[in-house]
């Protein structure tokens, strides 16, 4: 029985739901929960719908692939190619301008349409694509540059429209590059391309010693051939050449054209570079470029610093000598990989760099010898110069400059020139062997000393 003196009272559940106020509360909570879930359940099926009805592929800026994709992107579609309605015509561009080998000449400058950032429709084969140019929110925190990705959405059915995209534009890529040689200089902690690819320089536009270019273009061929015969003898697939004599004397040329011979690119990484030390060297290495000859420039700048890594393992700025070593054959060195050393210098290194598997090939292109010059005459006058008579009077004037040894070859010259020189000689004389021959003078190498500053007394 109830106390009557009790001031605590409940409302019945049936007043409250009585309660108009209160029951259109409840509903219209309900119903908005009712819409949300809705929504949450559309928005999940629309994204299972497009999950099992498209496909899409990410390019990012970093893949090999994005440059080819933009440039495909950019070629003139035959009719029909790009879709003509108004909603699926690109219109917003950016541009790449390539300039030319003139400076300052507009008519030798190339530009280039491509996409620009945004979402684009476009057919391809009778299948629409999606094109998706956008950038991201983060950059290279070396040069600054944001990262970019580029995505394509197809139907799942033409999913193979993809393998055709990446297929022409990879021979697209393979045409624009087809006669030319790749360049790549490192960049941070990352290669990238050093220039445009330029036009592949023949191997008989080098003229070093007799036999000297044929053995190592030999040995060179020999070695891309072997390695089944490496790999089954367990021995490391590489194979380092050293170059070195005096400056002008061909090396880098060399390298040059034995990669076009061979169609291959040049990764250069100069040794004496300021930013280059051993951790970025080692890794470098292990990211060569596919088909690139390696070059090291300067081999004997790591001889420069041989300071032992502190204790918190600082070693300096340079590349030291150990750091070189481990790059060229350590536990982590890379394999599949053709390294040229050039030197100036080689006193300057150690027995332990020139040891097989660092370097198992030594060559000596030094000062130009009668053999040269002659072929190099032939090279530029031999279509004017029918009789031999310019290219012998020339070699006698070297002989008779002592810049080359007599026909005899015993005699040595107390003076030397190189091919650079030469050449040069040649190419301010085009087409005119004679002054060529009167000019020969020019090729006696000259010591300039300074000339004594006003006021200043210069003792003997």
């Amino acid at each position: 029985m109830s106390d009557p003196t009790s001031t605590t009272s409940f409302l019945p559940l049936d007043v409250l739901f009585n309660n108009p106020l209160f029951a259109g509360g409840i509903g219209l909570a309900g119903l908005g929960a009712a819409a949300a879930l809705a929504r949450r359940s559309a928005i999940k099926g629309a994204s299972l719908i497009k999950r099992r009805l498209l496909a899409d592929v990410e390019i990012s800026k970093q893949d090999a692939s994005y440059p080819w994709i933009l440039a495909w992107l950019a070629l003139p579609r035959p009719p029909g190619g790009f879709v003509t309605s108004k909603l699926t015509r690109i219109h917003q561009f950016s541009m790449k301008t390539m300039a030319g080998a003139v400076p300052n000449k507009p008519k030798h400058t190339q530009f280039f349409l491509q996409p620009g950032y945004g979402r684009h429709i476009i057919r391809h084969n009778n299948a629409y694509i999606s094109v998706n140019r956008e950038k991201q929110s983060t950059a290279n925190h070396t040069t600054g540059e944001p990262h970019e990705i580029i995505t394509l959405t197809s139907l799942y059915a033409q999913r193979h429209i993809f393998e055709d995209i990446f297929g022409e534009a990879h021979q697209l890529a393979i045409s624009a590059h087809e006669g030319k040689t790749m360049m790549f200089a490192s960049r941070g902690m990352d290669w990238e391309q050093f220039g445009d690819a330029r036009k592949k320089r023949p191997l008989q536009s080098v003229i070093l010693d007799k036999g000297v270019k044929e053995r190592i273009v030999g040995d060179v061929k020999d070695f891309l051939q072997r390695q089944n015969w490496y790999v089954d003898r367990g021995i490391p697939y590489r194979r380092g050449y050293l170059l070195y004599g005096p400056p002008g004397s061909g090396k880098s040329s060399f390298i040059q054209a034995l990669a076009g011979e061979l169609d291959f690119g040049v990764s250069i990484i100069n040794l004496s570079e300021r930013g280059i030390n051993d951790d970025k060297l080692a890794y470098l290495f292990t990211k060569i470029p596919a088909r690139t000859i390696l070059l090291l420039e300067d081999a004997d700048a790591a001889f420069i610093n041989r300071r032992k890594p502190d204790a918190e393992g600082y070693s300096g700025a340079n590349v030291t000598f150990s750091g070189l070593l481990n790059a060229l054959d350590g536990v982590a060195a890379g394999e599949e990989r053709i390294a040229f050393l050039t030197t100036n210098h080689i006193d300057r290194l150690d027995e332990a760099l020139i040891r097989p598997g660092r370097v198992d090939v030594t060559v000596r292109i030094g000062e130009t010898t009668r053999y040269q010059a002659a072929e190099m005459w032939n090279r530029f006058y031999g279509d004017i110069d029918h009789d031999g008579n310019g290219r012998k009077r020339f070699l006698d004037k070297l002989v008779e400059l002592d810049l080359i040894p007599n026909e005899s070859g015993v005699v040595k010259p107390k003076l030397h020139t190189s091919a650079a020189a030469i050449q040069g000689l040649f190419l301010f004389n085009k087409d005119n062997m004679e002054g060529a021959i009167e000019m020969a003078e020019g090729l006696i190498p000259r010591i300039y000393e300074p000339e004594p500053q006003k006021g200043i007394k210069v003792s003997a």
